[in-house]
This record gives structure tokens, C-alpha cells and sequence, in this order.
């Protein structure tokens, strides 16, 4: 928890120079009104806190205290025909519930993703796509916090992709790229040596020792699109959301991986908003754990549909 306290006071302190910066150039460019070229940067930071105090309450109930952070980037320049887009998403939740003396994590994300595109002719770009994802710290199977199920750069997802930009708009693009490659990343030894996240695992000898540990990177080749779309609905409301789809040619072309995000921000003031973010995902080389009849014990592994929401009210900051 202290390490993920010091990387959000770093990312903080990092985005209000940001801040302070694009103040500045826009205060310079305000004698070139007409002029599209150049930097634009800015984003968010959204603090989300919540508290339950309980004391001889009838109905029942656990104390708990709740945090979750999310901090939103962007970086884009546009020199003639070129267009550089650059985007950092970070957030982080979690909880401490009754007299358990863990945070228990209920969010975690790393998304950075840069695009650079030529003007091929009108609305459309020749672009180059690079995607990398990943957590901050580990994840458990809750409330058993003794099985670690994943962890930093476990998985890592590392996605090179070439294609075509159609941008009719600032706030709207759909990028379709045919030629693409996607590398799962698993660094820790023992999920890579079961086989999670869809990497190859470890070989056993009849007396169950390892003979050979599992893989660290796995390598798919495929077709890649990518939908991004922001408005603002209506006042001091905004909306923002991504769709991503995969298609690895070399196994299974038909069962398509599938990221679906979006993020709605509700203002209530210059510092205080509500935002709900949801993120549905499939991944057929993620398997999930499945109790049919609900016994506590697993009954068969396989491919899910996955889900989060967060809803959250607290301090945010736009620049």
C-alpha cells in the first residue's frame, strides 16, 4: 500500500507540472487562435473516498474504508500531416472491511497507449498503434490472500499494430489495423509455470518435479481494431469509452478477445464530481475458475466473461 501511495503522489505531482506547463503554452498561443500545430496536453485526476462507521447498529454491518484513484493523460501534436496522439490511464481502488487488518484491492490498471498517423487523404491516416497494459501490484484470490493470481507485468500485454486511422473528428476515431502483434507478458515464475493467462506451462516428470518452466512471453499475430468516442452528453456530464478488438489468426480466428471500457464523469463543481467507470472483457486465453453449483469448490476451468464497475464520488481535477 505504501509503494502504491508514493506512485500516486508521483503521477500527482507529475500531471499538476503538466498543468502548470500547458497553462503556460496556452497563454502563448493565444495570439495564434487560427493555428492547429503543435502540443496539446492535459487531464484528470479523480480522488474517490468512502467511510463506514458502525457502532451497536441493529441492522447489522462491517466498518470499512474505501479509496480509489484514477488519473487520466494525454499528450498530442500535430505537425502538418502528422498526427502524434499519446494517452496514460492509471487507476487504483481499494478496501479495508471490519477487523481485517489488509487492503484488500478492488482496482488496478496501467494502460498507455501512443498512435502516429500520416494524412493519406481526407479523414483517413496511415498509422502505427503501440499499446502496453499491466497492474501496480499483486492480485489475490480474495479473501484467500494467500493465492496470488497475478501481478506486476503478470500479465503485461504488449500490442504493435499497422493500419489505417479514420478520424472524422478530434474526440472520435476507428482504427483498423490487419497486421498486428500481441505479446502476453507473465514475469512471475510460478502463474507462468501454471500455464495462467494463456502462456505455455511448465513440464512435469513422473515424480511431478519440473523438468521445464513455463514461458514467459507468448506471441500472437493478428487483426486488431480500435474504436475511441468522447462527448460530452450534457452539462458537466462527459462520457468516454474504447472498444478494442483482437483476432489471432494462427488459433481459433473465430473467438475474438474483446475490450470494452467506458468512463462518465459528472461534475458538481470546480472540484468535487462522481464518475462510473466499466470495463467488460473476454479473453479466450484467460481461464476462470467455475463453480456451477455453488459448493465453494471449482468444477471446471475455462474462458469468461469478465466485468468491473466503479462507481465513486470525490475530489477531481481537470486541466
Amino acid at each position: 500500500m505504501k509503494k502504491v501511495l508514493i506512485i500516486i503522489m508521483f503521477t500527482c505531482y507529475f500531471s499538476i507540472g503538466i498543468a502548470q506547463t500547458t497553462e503556460a503554452e496556452n497563454q502563448l498561443k493565444t495570439t495564434k487562435k487560427d493555428s492547429t500545430e503543435g502540443w496539446k496536453k492535459g487531464g484528470t485526476i479523480t480522488v474517490n473516498l468512502t467511510q463506514v462507521s458502525l457502532t451497536n447498529w441493529s441492522a447489522g454491518g462491517q466498518n470499512s474504508i474505501s479509496a480509489n484513484e484514477i488519473l487520466n493523460l494525454y499528450a498530442h501534436n500535430k505537425n502538418g500531416k502528422g498526427l502524434w496522439e499519446n494517452y496514460l490511464d492509471i487507476s487504483y481502488g481499494s478496501i479495508k472491511q471490519g477487523s481485517n487488518d489488509n487492503w484488500w484491492k478492488t482496482d488496478d490498471k496501467i494502460d498507455f497507449t501512443s498512435k502516429y498517423g500520416r494524412e493519406a487523404f481526407s479523414k483517413w491516416y496511415y498509422a502505427a498503434l503501440l499499446n502496453f497494459k499491466t497492474q501496480l501490484t499483486p492480485g489475490y484470490n480474495y479473501p484467500n490472500d494467500s493465492t496470488k493470481i497475478s501481478g506486476l507485468f503478470s500479465p503485461g500485454y504488449l500490442l504493435g499494430a499497422i493500419g489505417l486511422d479514420y478520424k472524422p473528428q478530434e474526440s472520435m476515431s476507428a482504427f483498423l489495423a490487419p497486421i498486428t502483434s500481441k505479446m502476453t507478458i507473465v514475469t512471475d515464475q510460478d502463474l507462468s509455470d501454471a500455464g495462467a493467462f494463456g502462456v505455455e506451462a511448465a513440464t512435469y516428470d513422473d515424480a511431478g518435479k519440473i523438468k521445464n518452466h513455463g514461458k514467459n512471453m507468448k506471441t500472437e499475430l493478428g487483426g486488431y481494431a480500435r474504436f475511441f468516442f468522447k462527448k460530452t452528453l450534457m452539462e458537466n456530464i462527459d462520457m468516454q469509452t474504447k472498444f478494442d478488438l483482437f483476432s489471432n489468426y494462427m488459433k481459433k480466428p473465430q473467438n475474438i478477445d474483446i475490450s470494452w471500457e467506458v468512463l462518465i464523469s459528472m461534475k458538481v463543481n470546480k472540484y468535487i464530481s462522481a464518475t462510473l467507470s466499466t470495463h467488460l472483457l473476454y479473453d479466450d486465453d484467460i481461464d476462470i475458475a467455475i463453480d456451477d453449483n455453488d459448493d465453494g469448490i471449482t468444477d471446471k476451468v475455462g474462458p469468461r466473461t469478465q466485468f468491473k464497475e466503479v462507481l465513486g464520488i470525490g475530489f477531481s481535477y481537470k486541466f
